[in-house]
């Protein structure tokens, strides 16, 4: 185990962090470092969260041939390296085994409370008025008192069903959070509806047994490889990721490089890609289409029974509708009245700090176009600092203005969808968690 660096100037704050996936387990290292006391509450008995395939937490929505997206030269933690065997885009067992030995070196795995579901989480003081303090109740009946509160318990976890094809269709409906293995859906006519990274790896998991597949994509997509001249596509495009670099240059240099390897998307049935989205990527659903395995459609009008009408004006039965149509942000343990979740959104500070909470945060509550992990470093050291008395957040009408104009931002930017309000820009994010640190440790220093 790797030994725990304390820094003398921060107060032993008592912190609940909430879920043992890979940004409670980042968070934790870092405050354990400082010398904070850190309780890890996890509704399961693993560590992993997401990664862990058919976690008993019932939280997951793993499948049994998911590889992560982005390269293990991007997706590791910084001081923390994938061991040397691993594949270079490694799947769900090999996340779920790094987390956990991730946990183990640094420590981090004694603080874990396993079994233990948060039933609420609510201000035990009146914000504004001293210092913070919060009541974690725990669905054991234990009621605990913490200066500070993490929220990782992300936002792939309740879907998002549309009604049409939930109610409509008759045939077997699966939400692709459900979905496991593509031995289940064997010689059935398959009807995918979302290209998301999830809709994607799913039609081309069932696409070779089944007689027929159609994928269906409401709106253009950027498809990216996962291979570029044989390197993982990620270690290129992370060489991009620069302050220095125009959004501009790297937005057409990444365009250029999709379209060499997969050429024009609308030839493979796709719409024209018109404003920004949540890319995609997938190393075979190309291929896929491409030897007719499976068919595009670009929308369906309306369902009867088994059949489903498409916007083309074709129409066919299918036996099984997949929807991979997203999540929904739910925080069960929280009440409305003390967050709202509004347009499936929460007012956070960067992603992490509500205004008028102090002592309260949130951890990967984004969607981005890198490893999520790097971003959990950024968000955690952002956290770590204010904890440790060395930033202030700024006055609440500040931060709610940053809010307001991030949302401008996202609304004036990309398509209107849930997935969207929570979209941040890796390079901008990164420079927007650097500079409200720096005006925030002005503020400590200041003593304001």
């Amino acid at each position: 185990m790797a030994a725990l660096h304390s820094d003398t100037n921060a107060r032993a704050k008592r912190i609940a962090v909430i879920g043992a996936g890979a940004s409670g387990l980042c968070v934790s290292k870092y405050l354990l470092q400082a010398g904070f006391d850190v309780t890890i509450f996890e509704i399961g008995t693993q560590i992993g969260g997401l990664w862990c395939y058919q976690n008993d937490n019932g939280r997951s929505s793993c499948y049994r041939t998911l590889h992560i997206n982005t390269s293990k030269g991007v997706t590791h933690f910084h001081d923390f390296d994938f061991a040397p065997d691993v594949q270079a885009f490694p799947d769900h067992r090999d996340m779920h085994a790094y987390l956990k030995t991730y946990a183990d070196h640094f420590g981090v795995t004694p603080h874990i409370r396993f079994k233990t579901p948060i039933a609420a989480v609510r201000p035990a003081f009146t914000p504004g008025e001293g210092e913070p303090l919060w009541e974690v109740e725990t669905a054991h009946g234990e009621i605990l008192e913490f200066d500070t509160v993490i929220a990782c318990t992300g936002h792939l976890t309740k879907p998002l069903h549309v009604p049409m094809f939930q109610n409509d269709f008759t045939g077997e409906y699966v939400h692709s959070h459900d979905y496991r293995e593509p031995g289940d859906f064997v010689g059935k006519r398959i009807c995918v509806v979302g290209v998301g990274n999830s809709g994607c790896d799913i039609v081309s998991d069932v696409c070779v047994p089944s007689p027929r597949t159609v994928l269906v994509a409401r709106s253009g997509v950027q498809v990216l490889p996962k291979l570029f001249f044989g390197l993982p596509f990620t270690d290129i495009t992370n060489h991009l990721q620069r302050d220095w670099i125009p959004d501009w240059l790297r937005s057409r240099l990444i365009r250029f490089m999709t379209y060499a390897v997969h050429g024009d998307m609308t030839k493979l049935g796709f719409k024209p890609l018109t404003e920004r989205a949540h890319v995609t990527s997938n190393a075979t659903v190309v291929g896929h289409i491409a030897y007719r395995r499976i068919e595009v459609k670009q929308g369906i009008d309306r369902i009867d029974g088994k059949t489903v009408h498409f916007s083309d004006g074709t129409a066919e039965e299918f036996d099984t509708l997949i929807a991979a149509t997203g999540y929904l942000i739910d925080l069960p343990y929280l009440s409305p009245a003390v967050l709202p979740i509004v347009d499936n959104t929460i007012d956070l500070y960067q992603r992490i700090a509500p205004p008028g909470l102090p002592g309260l945060y949130f951890m990967g509550m984004f969607n981005t176009n890198t490893a999520l992990n790097m971003i959990y470093e950024y968000q955690a050291r952002w956290i770590r600092a204010i904890e440790a008395g060395e930033a202030n957040l700024p006055p609440d009408d500040e931060m709610r203005a940053a809010i307001e104009a991030k949302r401008r931002w996202a609304q004036e930017n990309y398509k209107a969808s849930p997935r969207h309000t929570i979209e941040e820009e890796v390079v901008p994010y990164r420079r927007d968690l650097r500079r409200s640190l720096k005006r925030m440790r002005s503020l400590a220093r200041r003593g304001a």
